[in-house]
């Protein structure tokens, strides 16, 4: 799923800021159901969960992407993939996004889609549906 970002003006999937006291993980599933009043689930391949000792692990991103947004501004990206767990239908917050879009692999091939936007994009249509031939 991508959204129509107001104020880039481009396709990106759903992200944003971390809130102080929010683990990353937290901070994806809220953005998601924020963006797109979805509730999903993080997919991962992470092979140990849960707790080593009094230490708890959080999930692993995907990747850590480093943006140069402008000069002295950048972006860290922790990137999750994750999957809708209900049947509830997008409810797109207008604020920040005026479209949505569900796209296949062969839709993320467009010329208005960025090209880590489509790699990572098929990278999770193929880690989401457990179809690594894809």
């Amino acid at each position: 799923m991508l959204l129509w970002h107001n104020k880039i003006g481009a396709w990106f999937p759903p992200g944003g800021h971390i809130d102080p006291n929010e683990l990353p993980e937290e901070a994806a599933l809220r953005e998601v159901a924020e963006e797109s009043g979805l509730k999903v689930e993080l997919v991962t391949t992470d092979t140990v969960a849960g707790t080593m000792g009094h230490v708890r692990l959080l999930h692993s991103p995907v990747c850590i992407l480093l943006e140069d947004i402008e000069p002295g501004h950048q972006h860290i990206d922790l990137i999750y993939f994750a999957r809708t767990i209900d049947d509830r239908a997008p409810s797109l917050n207008l604020r920040e996004a005026a479209r949505l879009r569900w796209c296949t692999w062969e839709e993320l091939g467009a010329d208005d889609i960025a090209q880590d936007i489509r790699v990572l994009g098929r990278q999770a249509i193929e880690i989401v549906s457990g179809a690594r031939d894809t």
